[in-house]
């Protein structure tokens, strides 16, 4: 069997399944609230879990709660195509964010199933555990164990603000399966997603092929001054760490819009001490968030903010403490499947375009340990971890369309 370009899911399946999900751990603003390892990412799976038995499925989960959903080959020694993301959300977050991914490979898997077609290559569904990392930092956690970047005790040891740890959440929920993580061997990953951003449906843009993932640091800032009355301290004697940290966000702006196009950067979470409305901050600590798909400009981004944190601090007579809390390399996907995608998208008649992550993916991480690639679909606005988070249900069907293909395709269909 050729792939033609009518060969297509049934999108109002997919569609369907979108929203029974979107219906465990609802949010309170039309979004959803279904945190990894909570009762209702319980209820997701156990959802899941039904619904890839009923496509014929067999289903491994690993000590990560990791689950692998696996439609057999014709070759036992073909190594499978994986494809996937995650199910769990942001307290906030929306119905799409890795939904669409794990429940549109879901829809792959049963069109392939209704057009009676073999592969050389098994094919494996995946949901990956605690990508957010909202409730369990830091985020991709279970394709981190997976690929090497961490060890299960330190996964395991990972706490909420509850002071609950990993490691017992995922038995109490019962996700804890007897597979070792990262055992696994793949042919191909493959994970569809929505773009998290405006390009897209700005360009107006069926599909975003992407080519590569930012990498990022995240450096933590603490400066120290002097608390003091707000009203009785002359300027001229403050010490004042708010005054520091505004001047070094500015800074901050200037140098990522200084190595345009492809890099950003801004101040995230900010902590201010004491926090009080008439006393000058004695101390501030804020988080600084740098990217790009660039080694070179990432690696020089950082170094110049610390350059010019040091330098205010010295101007204002602060203290200045930095510690790099986060970081990933840029990712480069494999330069075939992205192929793979981009020839797919022609087949079937959707606009495209290369594009770039903005956002860790389990699939960064996985790009260590096998060839990967990565499917974006617009969403409205460009928004996400947000209840508000929309898509069309033209949209998921493209993206799922270009999955299909590009999987077949890797999978080998046997006549």
């Amino acid at each position: 069997m050729a792939l033609t370009g009518n060969m297509k899911i049934n999108s109002g399946r997919l569609w369907d399944s979108l929203m029974e999900m979107a219906g465990i751990g609802p949010g309170v603003a039309g979004g959803n609230n279904r945190q990894t390892l909570t009762d209702f990412d319980a209820l997701g799976r156990a959802l899941f879990k039904r619904w890839i038995e009923e496509a014929g499925m067999t289903l491994g989960v690993d000590t990560m709660g990791t689950m692998f959903a696996t439609r057999p080959g014709t070759d036992p020694k073909a190594l499978p195509v994986y494809m996937g993301s995650h199910l769990d959300t942001q307290p906030t977050g929306g119905k799409y964010d890795g939904v669409l991914g794990v429940l549109g490979a879901l829809e792959v898997v049963r069109t392939i199933n209704d057009l009676g077609i073999k592969t050389r290559h098994p094919i494996v569904v995946t949901n990956w555990t605690n990508e957010e990392g909202a409730r369990f930092a830091p985020p991709m956690l279970a394709s981190g164990v997976f690929a090497g970047v961490h060890t299960q005790d330190y996964a395991y040891g990972r706490t909420d603000l509850e002071g609950k740890n990993f490691g017992d959440e995922l038995k109490r929920i019962g996700w804890v399966g007897d597979e070792t993580v990262g055992a696994r061997q793949m042919h191909a990953m493959f994970e569809l997603h929505i773009e998290q951003g405006p390009i897209l449906e700005v360009e107006k843009k069926d599909i975003g092929v992407v080519t590569h993932g930012q990498g990022l640091w995240w450096l933590e800032i603490t400066l120290t001054g002097k608390e003091a009355h707000t009203g009785s301290t002359p300027m001229h004697m403050r010490v004042n760490a708010g005054l520091g940290m505004a001047r070094i966000t500015e800074r901050v702006h200037q140098i990522a819009m200084s190595h345009l196009p492809h890099a950003v950067g801004a101040v995230g979470q900010v902590k201010v001490f004491p926090n009080s409305r008439n006393v000058i901050p004695g101390k501030v600590i804020f988080t600084v968030d740098v990217r790009s798909p660039d080694q070179t400009k990432l690696d020089t981004m950082r170094a110049e903010v610390e350059r010019a944190a040091h330098a205010v601090a010295r101007e204002l007579g602060l203290g200045c403490a930095i510690e790099a809390v986060g970081h990933f390399d840029p990712v480069t996907f494999d330069p075939k499947l992205v192929k793979v995608v981009r020839g797919a998208a022609e087949r079937l008649g959707y606009s495209h375009m290369d594009i770039v992550s903005g956002a860790g993916h389990d699939a960064c991480w996985v790009n260590r340990v096998a060839p990967t690639v990565m499917i974006m679909t617009p969403c409205v606005d460009g928004l996400s971890h947000n209840e508000a988070e929309e898509i069309s249900p033209e949209w998921a069907a493209a993206g799922t369309d270009v999955l299909l293909h590009a999987v077949l395709e890797a999978a080998e269909i046997v006549e």
